[in-house]
């Protein structure tokens, strides 16, 4: 469960993260240039570099609004427990891909139940085992769009934390889909330091932007739920 904060966190972008993310983006371009065939990036994971500040996502009625308890909903929104908020939104979502059994049900969702129920299942990931363990767990296929959708919502930083990590993904793709034992898995954080930067940028920006989607979805409600 991602406990949100109540205020974000303000300032610019460090120097640091800068220089890293520099390095990323140059290391995956020149990586880029280098395939005759880059389909997997575009067609598979629907990947260009350039696309998300620009969002392109149309605004999608849902096929799927849960009853809940509008009052007290509104109740705990503004008492500040916005944990009580999250977990009422985000409950019922995973109730029903559990009775589903398949991915496909976020088609039946608009972009903001999407983005709530695909960054519920990473943050569970990461904070778990990092943005390896959730790559490596087959959930990179969600990034694409969460990229996108994180754009739409205004995170932006965040937007680019998951935008490093799917670049990460890509320059070490076969080492990540790979079958490992649990002791070749535990070698993959000692051989991809790179997600250590990435995993402490997500912990210090996932309340903000926690925050910033329950926000969204008290302020258009009937995007994700029905009045019961």
């Amino acid at each position: 469960m991602i406990m949100p904060a109540s205020s974000a966190m303000g300032g610019g972008v460090p120097s640091k993260i800068k220089a890293v993310r520099h390095k990323i983006n140059t290391t995956f371009l020149a990586v880029l240039g280098k395939f005759s065939n880059v389909a997997f990036i575009r067609d598979v994971f629907r990947y260009s570099p350039r696309k998300y500040q620009t969002p392109k996502i149309t605004d999608m009625t849902s096929n799927f609004l849960p009853f809940v308890n509008l009052a007290e909903l509104n109740q705990a929104y503004s008492s500040g427990k916005s944990e009580i908020v999250y977990e009422m939104l985000a409950e019922p979502l995973h109730e029903e891909l559990f009775n589903r059994q398949s991915f496909d049900f976020l088609d039946d969702l608009s972009w903001g139940q999407q983005l709530l129920l695909a960054y519920d299942y990473m943050h569970m990931q990461v904070m778990q085992g990092g943005f390896i363990q959730f790559i490596h767990n087959g959930y990179v296929s969600l990034l694409p769009s969460m990229i996108e959708q994180l754009y739409k919502l205004g995170a932006n930083d965040m937007a680019m934390v998951l935008d490093d990590a799917l670049k990460v993904y890509v320059l070490n793709r076969d080492l990540l889909e790979r079958s490992t034992t649990v002791q070749e898995f535990a070698q993959l954080y000692g051989e991809l330091k790179e997600f250590e930067g990435i995993d402490e940028r997500y912990y210090q920006l996932n309340d903000a932007t926690t925050q910033k989607l329950i926000n969204y979805a008290v302020q258009n409600i009937n995007e994700f739920v029905s009045a019961a």
